[in-house]
């Protein structure tokens, strides 16, 4: 697909570059965005900084996330329509009272959540560290957005040989929905897989993935010290710095073993 037809990405943007002195006008793709209000039984609930691909994906995820759906047998009607960047959301029941506490959160694209509390995940999944590394080679190689204009993140849900679902978007968080939501409207189960991201992992995102009861959560980057303390609390194993032959551990090593015998 070319640039002009990919979603997420706007096309031959002019700009002016500075350089040995000179100036020079020429035009370069950059990741698009939009401000996506969500709607749910006729209130607005939320409005969300994206990157306009798998739009559906990402409200089903959200909803799920925030425990306003529990499945998609809540969800009586969805209507997602980009170029008024509204989604409008039936439930099943009508009465559902939408909740109105926020919480700011540190996701890049202004974050949002209505829940802080943590749910554990119970799991005996065991990973090598050479199959977490072959993982994240393999999203690094599957990357569509990143490689045409930069400035977004990638997350993908696996299990240990393969990606299943992969998201993109200029929000870390919000390709954790995306994924939630994919796995929603495809029967995917999120349970006792592993989260990749190549960003950051902070505490939300160890929320969202204890939400989806995934006991293996890997960056490529960073990690932050509530995201470490949270990952203990939840029984998570948390991985960062997941690049080349190297990778750290800082909750819950025994997920990860050099051998599965061993």
């Amino acid at each position: 697909m070319d640039q002009a037809g990919m979603k997420g990405i706007d096309p031959d943007v002019i700009f002016h570059r500075f350089s040995d002195d000179a100036w020079e006008k020429t035009s370069v793709s950059i990741p698009s965005e939009i401000a996506l209000a969500i709607h749910v039984n006729r209130q607005e609930l939320v409005t969300i900084l994206c990157t306009p691909s798998k739009l559906n994906c990402l409200v089903l995820g959200f909803l799920y996330a925030e425990e306003i759906i529990a499945g998609m047998d809540d969800v009586a009607s969805m209507r997602v329509c980009e170029e008024d960047s509204l989604a409008e959301v039936m439930l099943k029941n009508p009465e559902f009272k939408l909740p109105t506490r926020r919480t700011l959160t540190s996701g890049c694209g202004g974050g949002v959540t209505f829940k802080t509390h943590e749910q554990g995940v119970d799991s005996e999944l065991v990973v090598t560290p050479q199959e977490v590394l072959s993982l994240m080679k393999q999203l690094q190689e599957q990357m569509v957005l990143y490689p045409q204009c930069g400035g977004v993140h990638a997350s993908a849900l696996c299990d240990t040989q393969n990606l299943l679902v992969v998201a993109e978007d200029i929000g870390r968080h919000n390709t954790l929905d995306k994924i939630q939501g994919e796995c929603l409207l495809k029967g995917i189960s999120t349970e006792d897989r592993l989260l990749l991201s190549t960003g950051r992992v902070s505490s939300e995102m160890l929320f969202k993935a204890a939400k989806m009861q995934v006991p293996v959560v890997v960056s490529r980057h960073s990690i932050t010290g509530s995201a470490a303390s949270h990952a203990h609390d939840l029984g998570i194993a948390l991985v960062g710095h997941a690049r080349g032959t190297r990778l750290s551990v800082y909750s819950h090593p025994e997920r990860l073993r050099a051998n599965k015998t061993s």
